[in-house]
């Protein structure tokens, strides 16, 4: 016997895909729309299974809101940005890399202990960017949520089989344990 529990999460983010390319015969023309800077309603599907059931589940349900605080913690109404992106210095001007805060989740902070109380301004700036070493695809995006679900998931002893991000509802991708 093989169970399998799914539980859905959405957040609020932007991003900017500077590595996009595309071949004209197949996207009609060759307008470059997700090297702008946009945002989407993201939702992310994440799949637990189990070969035997514990207290006749997988695991509880509540054993993810952990993710869901994550999402809105890190991540909800944040702007996603490459580290290596060629527009890094100009999205965030005067913000040295090797002075990021780096969190186990795999992703970077600016740190905002170097603004006074009179620069909000900068502050409310910087704190809306959340900072990776990736391009943030939808691809990109859903294996970088499956890795960091597996890290925490395995302390219950509990696979995760895959997730499914939805950058639109009709766009998806699926990144497979």
């Amino acid at each position: 016997m093989h169970w399998k529990i799914s539980k859905e999460f959405d957040f609020c983010y932007g991003h900017r895909v500077w590595s996009q390319t595309l071949n004209t015969e197949f996207s009609l023309d060759g307008c470059l729309k997700c090297r702008h800077l946009h945002g989407h309603q993201g939702k992310i599907i994440v799949y637990l299974e189990s070969e035997q059931l514990n207290n006749g589940m997988v695991t509880d349900f509540k054993h993810l809101n952990w993710f869901k605080q994550f999402l809105d913690d890190a991540l909800d109404h944040k702007f996603i940005l490459d580290i290596n992106d060629p527009l890094f210095d100009t999205l965030l001007p005067n913000v040295k890399k090797e002075s990021l805060i780096k969190f186990d989740e795999g992703y970077y902070l600016v740190d905002l202990t170097q603004f006074n109380d009179e620069q909000t301004h900068m502050i409310e700036l910087y704190e809306g960017y959340v900072i990776v070493d990736f391009v943030p695809t939808s691809e990109n995006l859903s294996a970088w949520f499956l890795k960091i679900v597996q890290n925490k998931m395995k302390k219950l002893n509990i696979k995760v089989s895959h997730v499914e991000f939805l950058e639109t509802p009709k766009s998806k991708s699926t990144f497979y344990a």
